[in-house]
């Protein structure tokens, strides 16, 4: 996680707390050291944000912060709850939980006969739930499509057959079934599809495809409007 984004967590993490929150806690949430949380606070306050406490004791946020708020109409905010449960359907535990997060965040800040909606579950996506896929993690495929890094994997197609390849992942596709990894392949040197329970092992490489990302998405873009399909990795 970005320091911005763990400084933006941090103070949602004191603001929806209804007691002092340890470092340890706050480290545990956002799976970082207990010393990162202990700068973050430092830099904060040094910002002037208005936390108080200290080491081994816990922190709060005094009353009366608030960051500034995002506008949305009810219907805006309904369709931003119902896709977060959509969520719920793939197999990314890192998404599922990132959902439940930002449902916390709303149900805590919304007016409310909307709150009242949320906590009687009135929003509901129903259908086949993905299974979490074995041998990949797809947070790690998603943070790797990010910094545009390479991945090695293992992979058996659907006629058994066993290859190691080297991929530039370039989106992550989820059906109720699996997700896709779609990637230029260097071992075939076109874009392919990889289902992620077809995977069996998969790691990053200490190497890059920066500034290329763009460019290999449209040409993976440009195969729909031709009518091309991606073929399953083979």
């Amino acid at each position: 996680m970005r320091k911005a984004s763990r400084l933006f967590e941090i103070i949602q993490i004191l603001r929806l707390a209804g007691k002092p929150v340890t470092a340890a806690g706050i480290a545990d949430q956002l799976e970082v050291t207990v010393r990162s949380i202990y700068r973050d606070i430092a830099a904060l306050q040094a910002m002037r944000v208005p936390i108080e406490g200290e080491r081994g004791i816990g922190y709060i946020l005094r009353p009366g912060f608030t960051l500034p708020p995002l506008m949305l109409s009810i219907e805006e905010t309904e369709a931003i709850v119902l896709a977060l449960a959509l969520l719920e359907r793939t197999g990314d535990t890192g998404l599922k939980q990132a959902a439940r997060q930002v449902n916390r965040k709303i149900a805590a800040v919304v007016p409310m006969p909307l709150a009242r909606a949320f906590s009687a579950n009135a929003l509901h996506a129903w259908g086949t739930v993905a299974p979490v896929p074995e041998a990949v993690d797809l947070a790690m495929v998603r943070r790797a499509i990010r910094d545009e890094q390479k991945l090695a994997l293992d992979y058996r197609d659907e006629y058994a057959r066993a290859t190691e390849r080297t991929i530039r992942p370039l989106a992550l596709i989820y059906y109720s079934q699996t997700a896709n990894i779609v990637a230029w392949c260097e071992l075939r040197q076109a874009i392919r599809n990889f289902r992620a329970d077809r995977v069996e092992h998969c790691e990053p490489v200490d190497d890059f495809f920066r500034g290329e990302g763009e460019r290999l998405r449209a040409l993976w873009v440009e195969g729909w409007n031709t009518g091309a399909t991606v073929a399953e990795a083979g």
